[in-house]
């Protein structure tokens, strides 16, 4: 099996969630008591949450990137950024790095291309909902993006920042959640991106009107597809 590099700790709740997906497939599909060799670097999300001014993201493109090249001189043969909204700094990560950067919106962008999927809509962090950097990556897979709707941003950031990143799971945001997702099915769309490695702890994706693509699930396989993959 091929070792993975994670980037972790943003936050240590969707980190969980990886490492359990990881492993969970390859012991499905490997077999027996096999496991992921995987290698985590986890931060202290204090130092990169909320981020807003250039000078911010340059520090954390800078940590993450020595970071990544730690994990690869350790043996890591790819990387994963085990968070929606820090790939905002994915190209400066990878471009300090000689090992794949495993890019979390096109692998979703692929899974929603094969499925011939055209139009959704994406629900995250506040920058994952409106910024390009991860908007345009799904679009270059052919898949067209609803306009974010401000009131929801407002409350889907708040929800994943106050809550489900320390861990905390409300049933007022359960059903907030609902209702928007209710609401956005209406819209003109065939399928809805959970742009939050956190929201799968709020969201059932299997009971929903419109296909649910949870891209830290989405992640994970690409990571378990790397693994188990030969040289």
């Amino acid at each position: 099996m091929r070792k993975v590099g994670l980037l972790g700790g943003m936050s240590w709740a969707s980190t969980i969630t990886y490492y359990r997906h990881i492993n969970r497939d390859v012991q499905r599909r490997a077999g027996g008591m096999c496991s992921a060799p995987l290698i985590i670097e986890s931060f202290n999300f204090c130092d990169l949450s909320r981020l807003e001014k250039p000078e911010q993201w340059e520090m954390a493109a800078d940590k993450l990137g020595n970071a990544a090249q730690r994990l690869e001189k350790a043996g890591a043969t790819a990387l994963l950024i085990c968070a929606n909204s820090m790939h905002r700094v994915a190209d400066d990560i990878a471009s300090q790095i000689s090992i794949p950067l495993i890019h979390i919106a096109d692998c979703v962008g692929q899974k929603m291309q094969e499925d011939n999927i055209r139009k959704a809509a994406i629900i995250g962090t506040r920058n994952v909902m409106t910024e390009s950097f991860y908007r345009r990556r799904l679009v270059s897979h052919g898949v067209n993006l609803m306009t974010p709707n401000m009131v929801r941003v407002t409350e889907i950031d708040r929800i994943i920042y106050d809550e489900l990143m320390q861990g905390n799971v409300n049933r007022d945001s359960q059903r907030t959640m609902k209702t928007f997702l209710t609401d956005i099915a209406k819209e003109d769309i065939e399928a809805i991106v959970l742009g939050s490695t956190e929201l799968e702890m709020l969201v059932n994706t299997q009971a929903n009107v419109l296909p649910i693509y949870d891209s830290t699930k989405i992640h994970a396989d690409a990571a378990v597809d790397w693994i188990l993959t030969a040289d």
